[in-house]
């Protein structure tokens, strides 16, 4: 059987990258890592961390086709990440216009969450430990 050890990273393909590499350096609080032109491409590659681990390759790229992603659509669902205190999280999440869902319960854990959109629309779950 394979061995594989964890999730390496994430690739995002943005639309506007100073809109997004704004949403996830600070507002959702990702540490540069490194940011890289790639004039051939006409691109950005921006690599992300989150507590020191590396976690989200953002990509610019010329008119990139948009991504369908409701009703749900077959492929990558959402990005999910873990908080300690989710009613602070929706907090700060309404005081930065980013418009969270309400929030509901896992009928399998009991444990809260809420959605929001990043700037491309990609669904982002925010899940209580």
């Amino acid at each position: 059987m394979l061995k594989i050890n964890k999730i390496h990273h994430i690739a995002i393909i943005c639309s506007d990258y100073e809109v997004s590499k704004h949403f996830y350096t600070k507002i959702l609080g990702f540490e540069i890592l490194a940011e890289t032109y790639r004039s051939e491409r006409d691109s950005y590659k921006l690599d992300l961390a989150l507590n020191g681990n590396y976690s989200i390759e953002l990509f610019s790229f010329p008119n990139p086709p948009s991504r369908v992603s409701r009703p749900e659509a077959c492929g990558l669902r959402h990005l999910a990440f873990e908080v300690d205190d989710i009613q602070k999280t929706r907090h700060y999440l309404v005081e930065n216009n980013l418009n969270p869902e309400p929030l509901r319960t896992d009928e399998f854990t009991n444990k809260r969450f809420t959605f929001i959109a990043d700037p491309d629309n990609l669904p982002i779950e925010f899940y209580e430990a």
